[in-house]
């Protein structure tokens, strides 16, 4: 299953390879007013970017460990945002990433758990970081379980949102979720932070990469 809603967006300078300077372990995708940035965890050690795709408003691009696929996956590292959104007064962090979460539930509602990680100030931007899990999933012959942590940015114009899933062993039960744990594994994803796009500035993006403010 994969977890891509269709409100989320951002657009993205179409094939942007991540290249030189940059680290291999970090992303840094252009939106349509900010860059965004984030580390990817050593699972994802030397994976590029395995789907892309762009539309007037929406953005989405996604990651899984070398070897597997966006149909076959243990993992994945979905990126995603929405043009302008931040305009829309009744749009915020937690409202935004409890859409995401509902997401799931549509999935699984009688296995289904989620719990907030609470705000998080990213470069002194607002957001949101919560847990939505799936105990049973049944995608064809295959069942599984299926957790993500979900954070959701309120940039200078528009809304991101990054998503770090993983397949588990098949449970029809709710999963208990650590709070302690999911916080650890949240900051695996650190640093993450939202530059501004210099014009004319091709991947990758030092004036992003090279600074050091986090979340």
């Amino acid at each position: 299953m994969r977890i891509s809603p269709a409100q989320l967006i951002m657009l993205a300078l179409a094939g942007a390879a991540l290249t030189g300077a940059v680290p291999a372990d970090t992303s840094i995708s252009p939106g349509f007013h900010q860059l965004f940035a984030f580390s990817l965890p050593p699972e994802f050690s030397g994976a590029k970017a395995a789907y892309e795709k762009a539309t007037g408003i929406f953005y989405s691009r996604e990651y899984v460990p070398q070897g597997e696929s966006v149909d076959h996956w243990t993992q994945m590292i979905t990126l995603t945002a929405t043009k302008d959104l931040a305009a829309n007064p009744g749009a915020t962090p937690r409202g935004f990433a409890a859409t995401l979460a509902a997401g799931f539930r549509r999935h699984c509602p009688d296995s289904f758990a989620s719990v907030d990680l609470g705000p998080e100030s990213i470069n002194a931007f607002e957001g949101f970081a919560v847990v939505a899990s799936c105990g049973h999933v049944q995608a064809g012959a295959q069942s599984y379980s299926e957790s993500a942590i979900i954070l959701a940015v309120k940039g200078s114009a528009d809304y991101y949102a990054l998503q770090w899933a993983r397949h588990g062993a098949d449970s029809h039960q709710p999963p208990t979720l650590d709070v302690g744990y999911w916080k650890k594994e949240f900051d695996r994803l650190r640093p993450i932070k939202l530059c501004p796009i210099v014009a004319g500035e091709p991947p990758p993006y030092v004036s992003c990469s090279g600074k050091s403010d986090a979340s």
